[in-house]
């Protein structure tokens, strides 16, 4: 009886497993527990974000975002270089301390550029759209979900690839499994030991998505600390 026992338990946590959510499925309800009235395809709203990093003076940046008129604004304060990058269906414009038309010196002196204007809407678009951006035409959403210990502690790991139009790079997000929420991230790329992980605690809700407050940035290689984002409705 004691053998029929163990085998019907070890039985039953094969079929447990093998039942496990799909991607998607897990997609899904990361989502919903995000996003759960599907803010972020219309959202229009304004966050700050500030910088840390390890001997260095920190960024502290304005941010909007407006998806239904393709427009995006980020506004920068670091020491006392103030820089603004703006798009807005495509049209690009940047300014520095003040100054909406900078000349080509300027330009060169303080890396202004559109292809940064694009780079910066790109960041902050993706990172905090996520994990909604991950329904992005263009991402392959691995239908394989694992189970990971990571840090201490247990999480049921989506992989994301993309088509070589949109990126390169591979992408594993640890979602907490009782609840679903994004609670770490991590990216290869195509290099041995590159990469890196970004922890995330904290949560901020803006326009009705819980966001994460803290974004810790970290190397895959040796676990070297890059700097901490801080997100906040309102600016401190």
């Amino acid at each position: 009886m004691k053998k029929l026992i163990t085998f019907t338990i070890f039985f039953t946590s094969i079929i447990s497993f093998s039942q496990e959510i799909t991607g998607e499925q897990l997609l899904e309800k990361a989502i919903e527990f995000h996003d759960p009235n599907g803010n972020w395809e219309t959202f229009k709203g304004e966050f700050f974000v500030t910088m840390e990093m390890p001997k260095n003076s920190p960024r502290k940046s304005r941010i909007r975002i407006n998806l239904p008129e393709q427009y995006f604004l980020v506004k920068a304060v670091k020491d006392t270089i103030v820089t603004e990058y703006a798009i807005h269906k495509g049209d690009c414009s940047m300014a520095i301390n003040g100054n909406t038309n900078p000349s080509e010196e300027l330009k060169k002196k303080y890396s202004l550029s559109c292809k940064r204007a694009k780079l910066y809407k790109n960041y902050y678009t993706y990172l905090y759209g996520l994990p909604m951006k991950l329904k992005d035409k263009g991402t392959i959403i691995h239908k394989k979900v694992e189970r990971k210990m990571f840090k201490g502690k247990e999480y049921l790991v989506l992989k994301a690839t993309y088509n070589k139009e949109v990126g390169k790079d591979t992408w594993y997000f640890y979602f907490n499994p009782k609840t679903y929420a994004m609670e770490v991230y991590q990216f290869f790329k195509e290099a041995k030991d590159s990469g890196e992980y970004i922890l995330l605690s904290g949560l901020e809700t803006i326009n009705g998505i819980k966001m994460p407050k803290n974004r810790a940035w970290f190397y895959n290689k040796d676990n070297g600390y890059l700097g901490t984002d801080i997100l906040s409705a309102k600016n401190n």
